[in-house]
C-alpha cells in the first residue's frame, strides 16, 4: 500500500524520510523522526503508529535501527500485517516485512539509506526507488523527492497514488515537515509545497525559528532588513 525512504546525509547532518500511497495521509501514518532519535516508517495493511514512535525512543536511548526494529516487531502477535524501516543517528538501517504483506512487498538497503514498500505493481519499484535516490544529486531532501519520483515511474503503488509527505530533520534547522493529505498527482502537489516552503517569505523567516543547536534564537528579528514581508503568510 505504501512505498518510503529513509535516509542521513553525513555532510549537512540531515535525516529525511519520503513516502506516498495509493490511499490518503501517508505523512501521518508512516513517518516519524526527529534529530535526537533518527527515522522511522511504520506501514502495511494494518500500519501501527506505535511501531514508528517506539522506534524513535529505542534509538534515541542507543539502541541501532537494526536493533529497535527487531525488538519491536518481534513482541507484536499481529506482525504479519505490517511493515517497518528505521534509521539510527549513525546512518545504520532495520527493516521488518510482515509474512502476510500484500505482495510486492520487501525492503532494500545502502549505505545510510533503506527503502520499503508494500502493494507495488513489482520488485522494480524497490530498486528504482533506491537508485532514483543514489543517482540524484543536491539536497537531501531533493534527493528524496527524486527517489520517490522513481519509483512512481517504475509503477509504484499497484492502485496509482492519492497521498505524499516529506520529512527532514536537522539539529540546525526547524524540521521540514510536507503532507500532501489527498490529491490525484501528489507527487506534483509534494513538489509545488516543497518548493513554496523552502522559498520566498515563507522560506526566510522559518531560517530564524530556534533549533536543537540554538534553542534560544530570537536576535535576527529584530532587522528588519532580513524580516520576512507579511504577518499572515509568514505565522504558521
Amino acid at each position: 500500500m505504501t512505498i518510503s525512504i529513509l535516509a542521513h546525509d553525513q555532510k549537512t547532518g540531515s535525516y529525511g524520510g519520503a513516502a506516498t500511497t495509493g490511499s490518503l495521509c501517508v505523512g501521518g501514518w508512516v513517518l516519524r523522526g526527529d534529530a535526537e532519535s533518527g527515522m522511522s516508517a511504520s506501514q502495511g495493511s494494518l500500519p501501527s503508529t506505535l511501531w514508528g514512535d517506539a522506534a524513535l525512543a529505542r534509538m534515541r536511548a542507543g539502541a541501532g535501527a537494526a536493533e529497535a526494529v527487531a525488538a519491536i516487531t518481534g513482541a507484536d502477535a499481529g506482525r504479519a500485517h505490517r511493515q517497518m524501516s528505521a534509521l539510527d543517528l549513525a546512518g545504520g538501517t532495520g527493516s521488518f516485512t510482515g509474512g502476510e504483506s500484500i505482495p510486492t512487498a520487501d525492503a532494500r538497503h545502502a549505505p545510510g539509506v533503506v527503502v520499503a514498500g508494500n502493494l507495488l505493481s513489482s520488485p522494480a519499484v524497490l530498486d528504482a526507488c533506491l537508485q532514483g535516490f543514489l543517482a540524484a544529486t543536491g539536497p537531501l531532501d531533493l534527493r528524496l523527492l527524486a527517489a520517490l519520483d522513481a519509483a512512481a515511474a517504475a509503477g509504484g503503488d499497484s492502485r496509482g497514488l492519492l497521498s505524499a509527505a516529506l520529512l527532514i530533520v536537522r539539529r540546525d534547522a526547524a524540521p521540514l515537515s510536507l503532507r500532501v493529505d489527498y490529491d490525484d498527482e501528489p507527487l506534483a502537489a509534494l513538489r509545488a509545497l516543497h518548493a513554496r516552503a523552502t522559498s520566498g517569505p515563507y522560506g526566510e523567516w522559518v531560517a530564524l525559528v530556534p533549533t536543537l543547536d540554538d534553542p534560544h534564537r530570537s536576535e535576527p528579528h529584530a532587522d528588519p532588513a532580513i524580516r520576512p514581508a507579511g504577518d499572515v503568510v509568514t505565522r504558521p
